[in-house]
């Protein structure tokens, strides 16, 4: 029972959270999907390259991972459990769209072995929310 009336308690505020975090993730899919040619010529010549040979697919996989990470936070804050399989579609669509950054780009090259820290961070988070929402099944109707 004290499991149960701690996950009561906490689970507005982590899915507050994840929906905040999931705005962040839809303005930077906009912020990069919308770069202008102005913004994108002011980077260096390496950066550049990155930007203009972006595949459809991975821009696709891009837009899944936020699009439904916002979704399934929203849809886990009203307590629903269709949540869970679409903040499963957004671990999928991070997982593919960060398999291109590290395994078809010199990503690492240009940006350094810092640049696996915040995708880390968010392939931990989409790990995090499937498994409180898998978790908080006996909240969701």
């Amino acid at each position: 029972m004290t499991n149960s009336k701690n996950l009561r308690k906490s689970f507005k505020i982590i899915s507050i959270i994840a929906i905040v975090w999931n705005v962040l993730g839809v303005a930077s899919y906009f912020f990069h999907v919308y770069m202008s040619e102005d913004a994108i010529a002011k980077l260096p010549e390496a950066e550049q390259i990155l930007y203009q040979n972006i595949p459809t697919w991975k821009t696709v996989a891009f837009f899944i991972a936020t699009v439904s990470g916002l979704l399934g936070s929203i849809l886990l804050f009203l307590k629903k459990k269709i949540a869970l399989p679409v903040l499963t579609l957004s671990l999928i669509g991070i997982l593919v769209s960060f398999y291109y950054d590290f395994f078809k780009t010199k990503l690492i090259e240009i940006y350094g072995n810092g640049s696996i820290i915040f995708p880390l961070i968010v392939v931990l988070i989409g790990i995090f929310l499937v498994w409180y929402t898998k978790k908080s099944h006996t909240l969701l109707t």
